[in-house]
């Protein structure tokens, strides 16, 4: 069952109090602790509208915990247990890619600049007035995230805070914006069909995290939403069985990944029911995909197993390391690769099947396709300290390498231009580092 919409202004009472003197400090509900915290002119919070109140500058949680010296932000996480659960089932644990060392967050001014200085404000076209005039979402959806990750708020690492208040947080407002714009070229009475959003970003760059994390605080701001991804319509085993006896000798082909290796029909059919789930007695289930079956080669996951989604949807959250890539010329990309030629040849179909329903795009940009390599090695590592089953150094590389042909090929024209028919107003792209953080782009 979806949480029940939070209203950041009405259930979380602000903590965030000045006495007559100036001075704040924060209030955990019957616990007062000093933080003495200056307001004066040259403190960034003047940038804020004038006659402004500080005490909007933050909230206190619903529920909160002795923790340490102090008391943290810790959220009961009876809520996310279901979207942790499958974020683990997907990827292995959820913050494999967030590290540890401690760096306590504790005053609302620093958070502030924190936020303000993050690479992603100025491409949204956010000013610091409008930060403090949102301040209040900021903080609720930190305090989401901290439950989802199950970190604790008032001891967020440098990274952690970066991963939340410098990407999630402000990729989730692009997301709300476009949103209120899907809706607004609808007349009144219209059914609205969910907003389908398509992240096109290579393997091993969080992308999957990032939609989780989206996905929760659609849910817990009472939207519901969908999550795809390219990888559910992968063919059945024995379909690619059949496309590896096809095209004997081409290693692009022999395993699941490049064009030609999906089930359209299915993407087709799920794409289309999920636009029509517009009311609230509608349902479906999604096809999913279990990669563990027949030692690793994967086949389509029994459809009892599949998550049902309820309407009316918001928002379907769509991702895939290929999405919105375009065919070339057959010399272009057979100098990369002559194996490509079949692939490019099975791209042509790929518009029809998934582009053309995504209505807006967020495009995770790298500048050295070579990071696949290394953030998958990292994941497998991982496992294999963990004591589970994974790939061994020699088997990553040749995991990798069926992949590097099609991100040589095609990520030039896809940063140059954009996906297959994109609006470049309805367009984002967050360009990472080694780190899977944002940093300054163009």
């Amino acid at each position: 069952m979806a949480a029940q919409p939070l209203s950041p202004t009405s259930t979380f009472p602000s903590l965030f109090c000045t006495n007559t003197n100036g001075v704040g400090f924060y209030k955990f509900g019957a616990f007062l602790h000093s933080h003495h915290v200056s307001v004066s002119s040259s403190s960034s919070f003047s940038m804020a509208k004038p006659n402004q109140s500080i005490s909007r500058l933050c909230y206190s949680p619903t529920h909160f915990a002795k923790s340490g010296n102090g008391c943290s932000w810790i959220q009961d996480n009876s809520s996310c247990h279901g979207v942790a659960a499958s974020v683990e089932r997907y990827q292995g644990s959820v913050c494999h890619a967030l590290p540890t060392k401690p760096a306590q967050v504790s005053i609302l001014e620093d958070l502030f600049e924190f936020i303000c200085s993050g690479p992603l404000i100025e491409k949204l076209g956010l000013t610091p007035t409008n930060v403090a005039d949102a301040i209040d979402k900021w903080l609720a959806y930190g305090s989401y995230l901290c439950r989802l990750f199950k970190v604790n708020e008032m001891e967020l690492t440098i990274p952690q805070k970066a991963r939340f208040y410098h990407y999630y947080i402000p990729v989730f407002f692009w997301c709300e914006d476009q949103i209120s714009q899907h809706h607004s070229s609808f007349k009144e009475g219209e059914e609205i069909p969910p907003l389908v959003i398509g992240f096109s970003a290579p393997q091993g760059c969080g992308k999957t995290t990032l939609v989780y994390a989206l996905n929760y605080l659609f849910e817990v701001t009472g939207r519901k939403s969908a999550m795809v991804s390219i990888d559910d319509f992968y063919l059945t085993a024995e379909g690619q069985a059949q496309l590896r006896e096809s095209n004997p000798g081409n290693a692009l082909l022999e395993y699941r990944g490049n064009a030609g290796s999906h089930d359209l029909e299915l993407s087709v059919e799920t794409l289309t029911a999920l636009s029509k789930l517009t009311k609230e007695d509608l349902k479906m289930k999604v096809p999913r995909y279990d990669k563990s079956a027949y030692s690793g080669r994967g086949d389509r996951a029994d459809p009892s197993t599949w998550p049902e989604v309820e309407g009316p949807l918001t928002v379907v959250l769509f991702e895939g390391w290929m999405l919105g890539f375009k065919p070339l010329p057959t010399e272009a990309v057979t100098a990369v690769d002559p194996q490509l030629e079949i692939v490019n040849n099975n791209m042509k179909a790929y518009y029809d099947a998934w582009d053309k329903y995504i209505g807006a795009w967020i495009v995770i940009k790298i500048n050295d396709p070579s990071c696949v390599y290394y953030w998958r090695l990292q994941a497998e590592i991982a496992m294999r300290e963990a004591g589970k089953p994974g790939m061994s150094d020699e088997e990553v590389r040749d995991f990798v390498s069926r992949y590097l042909p099609a991100y040589k090929a095609y990520l030039p024209t896809l940063y140059e231009e954009g996906p297959s028919g994109s609006d470049p107003k309805r367009l984002l792209v967050v360009e990472i580092d080694e780190q899977r953080n944002p940093i300054l782009g163009y």
